[in-house]
């Protein structure tokens, strides 16, 4: 296992890997066939509980995986670009490993934040790991493990904007973010924004870049992504204004997969996997490594 970044160092690389480390995550330059540097150990759990989901998919040999292909550092799919790379698409291939699966034999199925619960519902994938806040809402109609990361909202401005410092600001200002997602029910309950909802970040920062709106809202550690790839028209303003915990989504009636999930997680916390996916990642753009985060029971 890896002795953990401080934070000096960090600060140290950040100025010289924060746009660079960002742009690589949403482009495909490695000669991986799997679509990026990391690659974890595929050891198949053997503690499988026959007839189970988990047994269903490792018996396939493949496994199907919901993730955001707009977001760099966490999911990001380019154009030349057969798989996605991030943080979140790590993540997949930890738990496809577990699985006895590697990672080209995973498919990668493009998850907005409106279609997640649909998605496992009817089970068009076997998990979803995309920016996928917990929720006891959404704990409702599906299930989700974790977290495996913790983060918070902030917001992205113009480079020119003054006028927006912090959520205090947005009262009648006109903020997007995706629909579905809790960051622009937050804004527009709790600090009285005007919300537009687009299916992805990616409009929602083209609509920022033409004036149509004042300000992008999501999980800091995806504006930072967008204010590292055009530093000159974009900026992250303020201090994080809630938590977002990001966990694995899986359907409500796959007996175990909590289990399977946490256990994974617990692994890859243990093993050093989860801090390699996270610096092969997020870590190339000077985010700091967070403190490894405690998972909730299962139900």
């Amino acid at each position: 296992m890896k002795i953990r970044r401080t934070k000096f160092a960090v600060i140290a690389a950040a100025a010289a890997l924060a746009l660079a480390g960002c742009g690589d995550a949403g482009n495909d330059d490695s000669d991986s066939g799997d679509g990026g540097g990391f690659s974890p150990e595929v050891v198949k759990d053997a503690s499988f509980d026959a007839g189970s989901r988990t047994q269903e998919i490792a018996d396939a040999g493949t496994v199907k995986i919901g993730v955001k292909f707009d977001q760099p550092g966490i999911g990001f799919k380019s154009a030349t670009s057969d798989t996605p790379v991030g943080f979140d698409p790590n993540m997949g291939k930890i738990l496809a490993a577990k699985l006895g699966i590697p990672a080209d034999k995973i498919e990668w199925v493009e998850t907005i934040s409106d279609n997640r619960e649909p998605f496992l519902q009817n089970s068009t994938v076997d998990f979803v790991i995309a920016s996928y806040s917990i929720t006891d809402e959404r704990r409702q109609v599906v299930g989700q493990a974790g977290p495996y990361y913790v983060t918070g909202q902030q917001l992205l401005v113009a480079a020119d904007d003054d006028s927006i410092k912090g959520p205090d600001d947005l009262s009648g200002k006109k903020v997007c973010s995706v629909t579905g997602s809790t960051s622009i029910k937050t804004v527009e309950e709790e600090f009285g924004a005007t919300p537009a909802g687009f299916d992805t970040y990616s409009e929602c920062v083209e609509q920022l870049k033409t004036g149509s709106v004042d300000a992008v809202t999501t999980d800091g550690a995806i504006l930072a992504g967008y204010a590292a790839e055009d530093p000159d028209k974009l900026k992250v303003v303020g201090e994080p204004f809630s938590e977002e915990r990001y966990g694995i989504g899986y359907n409500k009636d796959a007996a175990g997969m909590c289990d399977f999930i946490n256990s994974t997680l617990e692994g890859a916390f243990e093993d050093g996997e989860w801090e390699d996916a996270f610096d092969d990642t997020l870590g190339k753009g000077g985010i700091d490594l967070p403190e490894k985060p405690t998972l909730d029971p299962c139900p």
